[in-house]
Formats: structure tokens, sequence, C-alpha cells
């Protein structure tokens, strides 16, 4: 019993069940289970006591997610007048918990559980999959993330930081330009390079290349108003003749 002597609530026993078991995440690609299609999961909803039944959840899981079994499917019901607990087993637990077993493995494939920091933000990739697996879109093209209706709404009225150049690069593109920097110090620090360096930088001192080019132009640009001013005096010369 809950806390004041009333019922646990559905959630409550959930989390309950979960803390006792603790499932351990498959470690290989080989331990990733076959999901049942989401017609087939609505038709067969998800009962809680067998997906989180102790001690055999990984097998009662395996069974539920492949083939099925040959008895006959009761009715669905009424989604405007079931109760909550029949809504979630039929309705939502059948497309939410393959979507979650996917991101399960989508976030150990982006290495999720080895870095503080990762580009694969979980909410993004759970919105796009649960998107693009609604049953009432199942003859509709793949849609990216930031090319669904109502993301681009959202992300119009709240636009996103750019995401860190260290969270697009990959591990073999930032390791480039990490060696490369670090081969250029190397040759920096070398004593004929650095006596280059400072016969370059006095030189640069001396000759001071702006004011060069700066008097460069002013001589130029007098010339040509020295040319301008004769050839306006020879029109007139020839204008009066």
């Amino acid at each position: 019993m809950a806390e004041g002597g009333r019922e646990p609530s559905l959630w409550e026993r959930v989390c309950a069940e979960y803390e006792a078991q603790q499932p351990q995440f498959p470690d290989g690609p080989e331990s990733k289970q076959e999901y049942v299609s989401l017609e087939l999961g609505i038709a067969q909803p998800l009962r809680m006591e067998q997906f989180y039944s102790a001690p055999a959840a990984d097998t009662s899981v395996q069974q539920l997610l492949s083939t099925p079994e040959a008895d006959p499917l009761p009715e669905p019901p009424d989604p405007k007048t079931c109760p909550p607990r029949e809504y979630l087993e039929y309705y939502i637990f059948p497309v939410l918990l393959p979507g979650m077993a996917e991101l399960l493995h989508r976030a150990q494939e982006e290495k999720c559980f080895e870095r503080i920091r990762t580009k694969f933000i979980a909410c993004d990739f759970l919105t796009e999959w649960l998107y693009n697996n609604n049953p009432k879109r199942k003859d509709d093209s793949f849609a990216e993330f930031f090319s669904i209706p109502f993301v681009k709404d959202w992300l119009k009225d709240h636009p996103r930081r750019p995401t860190p150049l260290s969270l697009l690069l990959s591990e073999e593109e930032a390791s480039i330009i990490i060696q490369s920097f670090w081969r250029g110090y190397r040759v920096r620090c070398d004593s004929e390079v650095q006596e280059l360096r400072q016969w370059q930088k006095k030189l640069r001192e001396e000759k001071n290349i702006v004011k060069v080019v700066k008097e460069f132009w002013t001589k130029q640009e007098a010339k040509g108003c020295d040319t301008g001013a004769c050839a306006s005096q020879d029109l007139l010369l020839v204008s009066c003749s």
C-alpha cells in the first residue's frame, strides 16, 4: 500500500518492480530482439505482468516480441471509454516500448554510455521514431526530425543554439586536427624556424607594409588627378578655338 493507505498507482508499481529487478541492457548485437509490427502490437497488448514479471523478464520479453500466439485476440477496447490501464496496454506500450528499445540501441551505437557529452539527443530520436512509426502514417514516407511539421513550428518560436563543432566531428576528423596542430607546434619550436620567424617579424616592422601600400596609392591618386586636370585644360582650349 502507498502512503496514506491508498492503493499504489500503475506508475508506482512499475517503478517498484523495476527497482527490484534492475534488468541488464544487452551487451552485444547478438542479443538484440526482433520487434513485432505496430499493427500486431496494437492488436495484442503488452501486459505489465508479463513484461515486468520476475525472474524470467528477458525470456518473457523475447517471447512477447517474437511470433504471436495462435490464441484468438480479444477485441481492443474503446480508447475513449476504457480505463487508463487498458489504454496504456493496448495503445501506448505497443508503440512506446519498441521505440525505447531502439533508443537504447542507438544510444549504445553513439557511445552515450562511454562519454559525458555526445551529439545524440534522445528526445529528438524518440520523437522522430514515434512519428514515423505511427500507425496512422504507415503509408507516408520517412520524415526527418527537423522536417516534422510540429517540430518546425516549435523551433520557429524556440530556436536552438548551434551544436558545438567538437560534437559534430568524428573521432578520425578530431584526431587529424589535433595531430596537425601538434606537428605544427613541434616544427615552430625548432631553433632554425624560430630564427626565420624572428627575421620575418623584424622585416615587417621595418618595412611597415601597410604604410608602404598607403603611400603608393596616394601617389597613384595624385598622378590620376594631374592627368585629369591636363585633359580638362586641353578640352577647354579645343572648344574655344
